[in-house]
């Protein structure tokens, strides 16, 4: 089997699974609790947030746990909203973010709050001069991905933050689910963002983990309320194994970045440059430093997406129609509809997205099967 499908979820390591599973076994206390059980559950839970704190060059008070990026994405988004609302209802984001982010501002404009949805080039990059043009006096968060999920492409979160210096009451969020491990630490911690978004099963941690960077003497709303974890910011019990975990997950993820990194682009550029050769492949991600190492999406024309998926599942390749969290819904990428690619481009559009597992053994592999059935799918396309 090859997994190239890393972009919609990963296996949990080996280590990590350890790590939980001891946890859960013998350090199961509530970290809320005032005995000695309790306490031991919380010391260790401290030691993750540090940990993670470290790795990422923040301090741990700006480290708070959540289930994910869909989480942390609406918390950021509404919790700004319910913060702010006194000083304005107006919010920047693209067209081509993830559905978390999409739909959470949806449901703040039936509230009343008015959305800027800022157009993208035909590689799906934003222009910041739009950032600056789409500002106003009532302007409350700009929310901006790092890596978009679909195509890969990294955004100018640099270039829009150094516009919002001269805004300092506007929160600047960054979805980063797509950018750990991928070397853009330096993008998503720039000195102006203020909120960043991750999800562990992005990079080998148990679901249902994940974290939020909140900067210091940022003010947000909680959307759960209870008993006052996470220092207030979001209650219920933590989920003491799952942080933890996930605290190995990243420490391994970083051990091993630069290597990592260095594999993806190659295994992306061997792929990339094999299907560039065909008259029916239109790719819409690029090959060059304005995109991530590891998504690369393209489309036989003519050949609906999901009859690709299943082509190569049966041939023991998994892959994806785009964003895993919508390829049932067999629509078109939203990504692609911003980019304004022909509908019938669109919806034959397939993602590749490698892991720290996947070799330039599988990308020859790939490109055998791929010629295979590339060959059986002239009969439709020709």
């Amino acid at each position: 089997m090859i997994y190239f499908d890393n972009s919609a979820t990963t296996k949990i390591s080996p280590e990590v699974l350890t790590t939980y599973d001891t946890v859960s076994q013998k350090i199961w206390g509530n970290p809320s609790s005032l005995h000695n059980f309790g306490e031991e559950a919380w010391n260790l839970l401290e030691q993750a947030r540090q940990q993670i704190a470290k790795l990422m060059g923040v301090k741990p008070s700006e480290i708070i746990f959540t289930s994910g990026g869909s989480e942390g994405d609406n918390w950021v988004i509404k919790g700004t909203a319910l913060a702010k609302h006194r000083f304005g209802k107006h919010i920047i984001t693209t067209s081509v973010e993830h559905a978390a982010v999409r739909n959470a501002m949806a449901q703040l404009e039936e509230l009343g709050f008015e959305v800027t949805y800022l157009p993208v080039d035909k590689e799906g990059r934003i222009n910041p001069a739009d950032v600056k043009a789409a500002l106003r006096p009532d302007t409350i968060l700009v929310s901006i991905m790092a890596v978009n999920n679909e195509i890969g492409t990294i955004q100018p979160i640099k270039e829009v933050g150094e516009i919002l210096k001269d805004y300092p009451n506007i929160h600047y969020m960054v979805d980063a689910v797509q950018a750990i491990g991928k070397g853009l630490d330096d993008l998503v911690f720039s000195d102006r963002v203020d909120f960043a978004t991750f999800s562990g099963h992005k990079f080998h941690a148990p679901r249902g983990t994940g974290f939020v960077y909140a900067k210091s003497g940022r003010k947000l709303s909680p959307l759960i309320d209870g008993g006052g974890q996470e220092r207030t910011m979001r209650s219920g019990t933590e989920n003491t194994p799952g942080d933890v975990a996930m605290a190995r997950a990243i420490r391994l993820v970083k051990e091993n970045e630069a290597a990592t990194v260095k594999n993806e682009q190659a295994i992306k550029e061997r792929i990339y440059d094999h299907l560039k050769q065909f008259d029916h492949v239109r790719i819409f991600s690029g090959r060059n430093a304005g995109f991530a190492p590891h998504v690369l999406c393209f489309a036989i024309v003519g050949v609906r997406g999901e009859t690709i998926v299943h082509a190569f599942e049966e041939q023991g390749i998994y892959i994806s129609t785009t964003s895993a969290c919508s390829s049932k819904k067999h629509a078109e990428a939203g990504t692609l509809a911003a980019m304004k690619v022909p509908e019938n481009e669109a919806t034959s559009a397939v993602r590749i997205s490698l892991g720290d597992q996947n070799t330039l053994a599988d990308a020859d592999e790939f490109n055998q099967v791929f010629d295979q059935l590339y060959a059986g799918f002239q009969k439709i396309i020709d």
